[in-house]
């Protein structure tokens, strides 16, 4: 890819995603508070995403202490924050091309274990150009973390991002690897460290509030072909929310697409240990000469 034009429509509209959700993951960070919804923020940053032009890639997702990822409040969750260590991870697509992006806001008093995938992503992006080994970014995520004290979330990866797809080749490992692939120009990928004071695993949970589209076929209950044809026009293959869905009763559309095969949910991943978890992501677009951050201010 080394002759790929960095200025084609594609990748201006990567940038245009980045710059509304450099915009959107500031503004819902400072709205973070004790005593504040979860769904009050998740349901503004995705408002506020539509109000700036673009539209979210994936529901926002809030992860609390031990958890990492696939968390989003339900339609009546009235759930609040506490002195918790919170991960906001959202996304921004502008006519299916895609950025992501993530940050802790500690109200937990663990200042270094938040600061620690901040130092991770600024390090390893640093290394970032045509050529480069992911296993090698890998590497440097997990010296950085390693550093802090803390370990580095094995099983859990960056990757590549597509239009209308947001977890494609190449994976960005947060730790060595023996097998690596090299970065060309042209590759956009979401780098995203994650330290933990536990063991550095994540595990499926039970509970399910997002979902993707596997394959269209056709359904024969009312609510869940209503369902159906509102994925394959508003979400395509992008993951949505349950409470996004326009059907009287959601969850039980839900489970007969998934009983189809039509779906598949997402169950929140937690860390083995139940300990923290902290979180920070950016997008890139690798260049001719390193890298340009598309999801910052």
């Amino acid at each position: 890819m080394s002759d790929v034009d960095l200025s084609s429509e594609q990748y201006e509209k990567h940038r245009e995603a980045g710059e509304i959700l450099a915009q959107v993951r500031e503004e819902a960070a400072e709205r973070v508070e004790v005593g504040v919804s979860h769904l009050d923020v998740a349901e503004w940053a995705e408002e506020r995403t539509r109000e700036l032009g673009g539209e979210p890639a994936f529901p926002v997702n809030i992860s609390i202490d031990e958890e990492a990822a696939h968390a989003t409040p339900s339609a009546d969750d009235e759930t609040t924050f506490g002195e918790e260590m919170i991960n906001l991870d959202i996304g921004v697509h502008v006519d299916g091309w895609l950025a992501d992006t993530a940050i802790t806001v500690d109200l937990s008093g663990h200042d270094d274990l938040a600061e620690a995938p901040e130092a991770a992503l600024d390090a390893a992006l640093d290394l970032v150009e045509p050529g480069v080994e992911t296993g090698e970014i890998g590497a440097r995520i997990e010296e950085v973390i390693d550093d802090y004290g803390y370990n580095p979330v094995v099983n859990l990866t960056g990757h590549g991002l597509g239009r209308w797809e947001q977890h494609i080749p190449p994976n960005i490992p947060n730790r060595a690897v023996s097998q690596s692939v090299e970065l060309e120009a042209g590759d956009v990928v979401a780098v995203e460290p994650f330290a933990t004071d536990g063991g550095g695993k994540v595990s499926e949970g039970g509970d399910e509030q997002i979902y993707a589209l596997d394959r269209e076929q056709s359904v024969r209950n009312r609510d869940a072909r209503k369902a159906l044809e509102q994925i394959t026009e508003e979400f395509r293959t992008l993951p949505f929310a349950t409470r996004w869905l326009d059907v009287d009763r959601p969850e039980m559309a839900l489970r007969r697409l998934e009983r189809q095969n039509v779906v598949h949910g997402y169950p929140v991943l937690k860390e083995d240990d139940g300990a923290l978890v902290s979180q920070k992501e950016h997008t890139i677009i690798v260049t001719e000469d390193g890298c340009e951050v598309t999801t910052e201010r």
